[in-house]
């Protein structure tokens, strides 16, 4: 887990880019984890832009760091 996981607010919005930057995967590993169902999904906030909701990367990072 890297440092900036403690600067996570609680509500909103990542970008993919933020989410790897915290994760640090590459970014096909980041989608087949969201098809087998491992990572959050996307919200769309518009036509050609994706997010995802901060809460659940937060709960996602503490599941991953649980032995």
């Amino acid at each position: 887990m890297s440092d900036n996981y403690s600067k996570l607010q609680l509500d909103g919005y990542m970008r993919l880019n933020q989410v790897l930057q915290v994760i640090p995967i590459s970014k096909s590993a980041w989608y087949r984890g969201q098809q087998e169902g491992r990572y959050p999904a996307a919200i769309s906030l518009g036509p050609r832009t994706s997010a995802y909701r901060i809460s659940e990367i937060k709960q996602l990072l503490d599941e991953m760091a649980q032995p």
